[in-house]
């Protein structure tokens, strides 16, 4: 709403709420128009924004529809739609809730990007796991929809059917995987049913190692499930046979598989900027040990994420140290953005402390509303914002609140999670420590795994006082994740109330440098070549080792890849350090050639290869010794050496006779003595 030509319609909702228009008109700027019942009564004022031809928000999210068919006759209109009333309306502090109002109807009109979408295509093939009854009479119910196949686990007694509607096999499924419209399953004890089975069903001979493709799985087995998060198994459908209900609800879900079906492509990948293997040797396996859906698999030097299996929890992005792995609703950037709208507008309209409050779009929203409505409402110094889901927070997001101005950052959960919350929880406790150490407070950022509203706003009530910066940062994010990522962070660092230049962190942060044994140190350059981010880098021009510490992702590859083994990771936030010039690790002057003075290799090195040879290989022993210069000189010079001396890489001393059978029974009766001798 900073553009001049915007019109800004905010209702009272029937004076159920103030409207402090001065506040949120220092904000928004814009023209502005108050009602008292902008849906009803009043909805001509409405009508006349839209004839106007300007852009038109409407802080009111219960009436869109009705707005939107208002509107339908000017398709050209530019409608926007953001709530002002169970966010800060309805609340005890609603009279001070005018910055915060001014905030959230700015932040609405930050564009977000368009979504990319994955399609699952299911022809209604559906496999029924089951053990008896419970899985026929579903079959029975689906089958007028779905392409059956019923395959029953250690059947018991079941009854034959009249006619075989669909077929009915007897199996065990041992390994699982696939989606919706995707599914192969390995079965063991596999058998078809005799057609001659009269008081029960009779299988014939069985065999391991069947497969079977589906579209659609309904484990009715009551066993354990076939993958892991199966809840979010699109395609796959799960419930306990006792539970007639839970059956019930599997039955209808079924019945409506059969189609074309998009999902959105949760994360974008980039694999070039994976840090999980190089030559062989693994390094960070951070989304791999997260991922609850096994989406993501080792691929070379690299991982692979299957976007028809991924869930959207976001917690490979949360943790990505490289920014391979990024989440799309929306990205870093653009939620970056987001927040800096919404925070320079809160204070530009008169707000101060704020705590920015991150929630999902169901549990999140319930609560929020339902604290509104029969409780407290939101303190009005707390902004909340909705992502697709709390889990894809990194430590990037939550830096930008205390860069950008606000006091505290509060994640509202389900008591019991959806999603697995370890990355989450890294991501708070490292960005907890970091704003500590900055001057900002201790404890500031805090999850909040609560299903009750009013616990909800005890407990942003009892939040600690939080110190906000003077100078808050004002950058515009842009670009992929890791550069928006050190960009915040140098922001902070700024910003800071009480800045200091190292922050200690805990193992496994993406942040942090490298500790180098200078002596053991031949400079091989091995981790160089390892190092996927290019922290670690060599000199063309000189024998050195060189380190860019703000590249660095602790990803361990130099550490593991070192023959030398004179490498540790140190995790740390080294805000000096990401400001200075490449550090010089180590470095050499170069070894000169014997014969030519030509630079070639280290001293170090030559060293170690002359002490481990010297005196200790035939070739270079006794009248051999000379040899020794051979290795003293480069390669050019090498070969001529070799020529000119005529050194024979073949006349090593005489090697022992190879020992047969006959020699070793030889050998042992001469020690005992020979009978035949006596």
């Amino acid at each position: 709403m900073s553009e001049a030509s915007s019109h800004l319609l905010i209702c009272s909702c029937e004076k159920t709420m103030p409207l402090d228009a001065a506040a949120i008109g220092r904000g928004c700027g814009g023209r502005i128009t108050q009602a008292n019942q902008l849906c009803g009564l009043e909805l001509d004022r409405f009508r006349q924004a839209l004839a106007a031809g300007a852009p038109v928000t409407v802080a009111c999210t219960q009436e869109a529809p009705l707005f939107r068919e208002v509107a339908e006759s000017l398709p050209q209109a530019q409608l926007a739609f953001v709530n002002i009333r169970e966010t800060g309306g309805w609340s005890k502090d609603a009279a001070a809730a005018g910055p915060k109002a001014a905030a959230l109807i700015a932040a609405a009109g930050e564009g977000m990007p368009p979504i990319s979408l994955v399609t699952l295509e299911s022809s209604g093939v559906a496999l029924i796991y089951g053990r008896d009854e419970v899985a026929i009479e579903a079959a029975q119910r689906l089958a007028d929809r779905l392409d059956i196949t019923v395959l029953l686990t250690k059947p018991g007694d079941v009854t034959p059917r009249r006619t075989n509607e669909f077929p009915v096999f007897k199996g065990t499924i041992r390994n699982a995987r696939g989606y919706l419209g995707a599914f192969e399953l390995d079965i063991d004890d596999y058998a078809q049913p005799l057609p001659s089975s009269r008081a029960k069903l009779v299988f014939g001979p069985s065999r391991d190692g069947a497969t079977s493709t589906c579209d659609l799985v309904l484990d009715l087995s009551g066993g354990a499930p076939l993958f892991p998060a199966h809840e979010l198994r699109p395609g796959y459908l799960r419930a306990d046979p006792r539970d007639r209900a839970a059956v019930e609800r599997a039955i209808a879900d079924a019945g409506g598989m059969v189609g074309t079906f998009d999902k959105p492509r949760f994360v974008h990948f980039e694999a070039s900027l994976c840090a999980h293997s190089r030559s062989g040797i693994t390094g960070c396996t951070r989304c791999l040990d997260l991922c609850p859906t096994g989406a993501i698999t080792p691929d070379g030097n690299s991982v692979a994420i299957d976007a028809n299996v991924c869930a959207g929890c976001g917690s490979c992005a949360s943790a990505c140290p490289t920014g391979a792995a990024s989440y799309s609703l929306p990205g870093a950037d653009a939620l970056m953005r987001r927040l800096r709208t919404l925070l320079q507008t809160y204070r530009k309209a008169g707000g101060s402390d704020a705590i920015v409050l991150f929630h999902d779009g169901e549990h999140g929203e319930d609560i929020i509303d339902a604290l509104a409505r029969f409780g407290a409402g939101l303190p009005a110094n707390v902004l909340p914002v909705r992502l697709n889901e709390v889990t894809q927070l990194g430590p990037e997001n939550i830096a930008a609140v205390f860069a950008y101005g606000g006091s505290g950052v509060a994640v509202v959960t389900r008591a019991r999670p959806k999603h697995d919350i370890a990355a989450l929880r890294r991501a708070v406790e490292a960005s907890d420590a970091v704003i500590s150490a900055l001057g900002f407070g201790a404890g500031l950022v805090r999850i909040l795994e609560t299903d009750d509203p009013d616990q909800l706003r005890s407990l942003l009530d009892a939040a600690p006082a939080g110190v906000a910066t003077q100078k808050p940062a004002g950058f515009v994010p842009r670009g992929a994740k890791r550069g928006v990522l050190e960009t915040i962070f140098r922001e902070l660092h700024l910003a800071a109330p009480a800045p200091v230049d190292v922050v200690p962190l805990q193992a496994g942060a993406p942040f942090g440098g490298v500790k180098l044994n200078v002596e053991g140190c031949t400079l091989c350059h091995a981790c160089v070549t390892a190092c996927p981010t290019h922290a670690l880098s060599d000199n063309p021009d000189r024998a050195m080792l060189r380190f860019t510490e703000s590249l660095c992702v602790q990803c361990g590859l130099c550490e593991s890849t070192c023959p030398e083994k004179v490498i540790t990771l140190e995790p740390r936030l080294d805000f000096k350090a990401w400001n200075a010039p490449l550090t010089v690790l180590k470095e050499e002057e170069p070894f000169n050639c014997i014969a030519c003075g030509k630079p070639f290799g280290t001293k170090s090195s030559i060293d170690r290869v002359l002490a481990k040879l010297g005196d200790k290989h035939w070739m270079f022993q006794g009248a051999n010794a000379r040899r020794l210069d051979v290795i003293k000189m480069c390669a050019d010079c090498r070969v001529e050496a070799v020529v000119n001396e005529s050194f024979d890489p073949h006349a090593a001393p005489q090697r022992p006779p190879v020992m047969t059978t006959e020699d070793y029974l030889r050998a042992r009766d001469a020690k005992k003595g020979d009978p035949l001798d006596l």
